[in-house]
């Protein structure tokens, strides 16, 4: 469990809508979604959407009725309470830190957006009522609404262009005040607060806004250079400071600045990523601890990524448990059944991946995947209610053949930039 911290927003008076619950599909398994996507509904009348959540990215955006490449498509104009953004509107202005070059009243405020995994999504900003359920008692949602702007889809590249891979759109839950998150909070609709608790193996699970009654948990402070968060921040990240790395109860000997957070470097919680990516450094040094727990392990590569074995016997027993270390004695325990996953019977990959092969820029980061039920206080009465765990099915069909290694539940409280 990971928890992060910062302050509340000012309600201003306004009435707080202390606690939503995100319905939540998708799961980690390798031959599946290998992702996690939420609903919302936008525009009036309301229309459902199906949209990845990410929390190492800032925008909601959708597809539109014009983009190109697009898997799917919807008509915005059909809301009678949609509204353009103007690249001399205060969101553009703020989100940008200053007036775009050439900009007249009457131009679109546009962004571009570049993830990851390369692929990227380009459109303008449009402003509408997003529908989300409060929590109104024990497992009990009723439906309430704010107003946010969020992209209007024109042009998507690299995977999400495919047509196999097809969800409505993407929701970010980074940092800047151009995250829907950050908008309904600085508007007095709810604290900066989300959680989740994803399942891996069947699906779905919790995802939650608001403050968090139960479970109670350990927190580690997030690191941040700058309180100035924008649209191209380099940093928009959820960066938390590791400390070590145990393996079967050992401490791994790494060199303590390969943890140090810095350009390029450092730790970062990230539920959009696929994949546990580690440092060639700590990932030698992870990987070599636990084959000496199998020295007679015979490897070999599938899918050009992945580190594979044949074993029949009880993983959870035949294998050492994982310990990765934070600031504030804060543990993240990883076992092997969470850093293993099976590909057919008795076949078993590693989860783990080696940062310098995936990306030049980001070889010395470590970055986490995100991973019952979670009890919500009610700011406003004092109340505490239960949320239960959700597996949304999407009406779009998609197959990312990625693996979630390992899930975790994350609290993440943003700060309130000024």
């Amino acid at each position: 469990m990971v928890s992060v911290g910062g302050s509340d927003p000012d309600d201003g008076g306004q009435r707080i809508l202390s606690a939503i619950d995100l319905e939540i599909g998708g799961n980690g398994i390798p031959s599946e979604t290998g992702l996690y996507f939420a609903k919302i509904g936008l525009g009036t009348p309301s229309k459902d959407y199906y949209v990845q959540v990410d929390s190492g990215s800032d925008i909601l955006w959708v597809n539109c009725a014009e983009c190109t490449r697009c898997p799917t498509k919807s008509d915005l104009n059909g809301s009678s309470t949609s509204k353009i953004v103007t690249c001399d509107h205060d969101f553009c202005t703020s989100t940008y830190d200053g007036k775009l070059p050439n900009c007249k009243p009457d131009l679109l405020c546009q962004y571009n957006v570049v993830y990851g995994d390369g692929s990227s999504t380009a459109g303008y900003f449009v402003e509408d009522l997003i529908q989300l359920d409060q929590v109104t008692g024990n497992l009990k949602t009723g439906s309430t609404d704010g107003r946010v702007i969020f992209g209007c889809g024109a042009k998507q590249s690299g995977e999400l262009s495919s047509s196999s891979e097809a969800l409505d759109g993407l929701i970010g839950f980074g940092q800047a005040n151009s995250s829907m998150l950050s908008q309904l909070a600085s508007a007095g609709k709810f604290k900066k607060i989300f959680s989740h608790c994803l399942d891996t193996h069947e699906g779905g699970g919790i995802f939650t806004i608001g403050e968090v009654e139960s479970p109670k948990v350990k927190t580690t402070p997030l690191f941040c250079e700058s309180n100035n968060l924008l649209l191209y921040d380099p940093r928009p990240h959820y960066n938390v400071i590791m400390k070590g790395v145990e393996v079967g109860g050992s401490l791994l000997d790494i060199p303590s600045d390969i943890f140090k957070v810095g350009d390029q470097k450092g730790t970062i919680i990230d539920s959009g990523t696929t994949l546990a990516y580690l440092p060639q450094v700590v990932y030698q040094s992870v990987m070599d601890k636990i084959l000496s727990y199998q020295k007679d392990l015979k490897l070999h590569t599938v899918e050009e990524q992945f580190s594979c074995f044949t074993y029949s016997d009880d993983i959870d027993k035949g294998f050492p448990i994982v310990t990765f270390n934070f600031e504030d004695d804060l543990s993240l325990v990883v076992h092997p059944h969470d850093y293993l996953f099976a590909i057919k019977e008795d076949k078993w990959c590693f989860g783990w991946q080696n940062s310098a092969l995936q990306s030049k820029d980001g070889k010395d980061t470590a970055l986490l995947g995100g991973t019952s039920n979670i009890k919500l206080k009610d700011d406003k009465s004092g109340s505490v209610y239960t949320t239960a765990a959700h597996n949304l099915s999407s009406a779009s069909s998609f197959t990312y053949e990625k693996l979630l290694t390992f899930m975790m539940i994350l609290v993440a409280i943003l700060f309130s930039f000024v």
